[in-house]
């Protein structure tokens, strides 16, 4: 047998191991999806016992398939067994709304509703750890999913943003995308305290008292799209949420180069509750940074 027939047989071989991105028709019912959002997933052929979950969300003008092109999640899903849910968006420039009262209220039959849903779909269907569920986003996504994190505390287990904005930011808007947003958050000119922002998330999921998702956010120094400016407004959210009745997570240390040249890991208590991203120089938005989410979820 040629070198070249075993490099091709070997290559078929991978390929069966591996997963693949598949679209997963008629997931939901008008009540459980009820803005329609289209659902894609990566199941490795592997999976591991009771799989974690990550649900990557796409920014404006993009779908699940793209996202999965950019957010490479689905490579490492094969060698680490865990589940990706690469949903799309399909109204608004499909831009996720997190801007609407129904999208910004625990099981108010917005995208966020669809996308709680999409997740005990599938961890019914996998009989997945729902203690392993974790949310991931870039632009839109991640306004996504601070939105997840914020009305889904009990689901979410930890996020990652880049390149968002504050749960509640928008909140008001007519819209969610650059076209038919309220431009003053995307701007940065919705500066709160980190009592007003808590304040702002508690009321989107009234009468809970549970503890909120570890989260770590990533901006660019050079985004002229989502100002750098939201960076310090979702720090104060988050470490307000984080920190509970002893106030705000405060400011511990920063680490440079950290994960690379020209990016600063700003640690905030001991770290293991939340972390954030400044990068310099770098536009809209943050490159996806895969490992370094695999790490803080847990999952390497």
């Amino acid at each position: 047998m040629h070198f070249s027939t075993l490099a091709g047989s070997f290559a078929a071989l991978v390929a069966i191991a591996n997963g693949a991105l598949v679209s997963v028709p008629n997931w939901g019912t008008s009540t459980t999806n009820p803005t329609g959002i289209a659902m894609s997933i990566w199941v490795p052929t592997k999976l591991a016992t009771k799989p974690a979950i990550i649900l990557a969300l796409h920014g404006c003008l993009s779908s699940g398939a793209s996202y999965a092109q950019q957010a490479k999640y689905g490579p490492l899903a094969d060698t680490h067994g865990f589940i990706v849910i690469y949903p799309s968006s399909s109204h608004d420039n499909n831009c996720w709304d997190v801007a609407s009262t129904k999208s910004l209220t625990r099981d108010g039959e917005g995208d966020s509703h669809g996308l709680a849903n999409m997740l005990k779909y599938t961890i019914d269907k996998y009989d997945a750890d729902p203690k392993k569920i974790f949310v991931t986003g870039s632009s839109s996504g991640g306004m996504m999913t601070n939105v997840m994190a914020a009305i889904y505390p009990d689901v979410v287990t930890a996020g990652s943003v880049y390149s968002g904005v504050a749960a509640g930011c928008l909140a008001g808007s007519p819209g969610s995308s650059p076209i038919t947003a309220d431009p003053a958050c995307a701007n940065g000119q919705h500066i709160k305290t980190s009592a007003q922002w808590v304040a702002q998330v508690k009321a989107m999921y009234p009468g809970y008292n549970g503890t909120y998702p570890k989260m770590q956010t990533w901006h660019g120094t050079a985004d002229t799209l989502v100002l750098y400016a939201n960076l310090g407004e979702q720090i104060k959210e988050w470490t307000g949420l984080l920190g509970g009745a002893a106030g705000p997570l405060a400011w511990t240390k920063n680490v440079t180069s950290s994960p690379q040249a020209q990016y600063t890991q700003m640690i905030y208590g001991d770290g293991t509750l939340f972390q954030a991203y400044s990068a310099v120089g770098v536009g809209h938005t943050v490159p996806v940074h895969e490992t370094v989410d695999l790490a803080w979820f847990g999952l390497t």
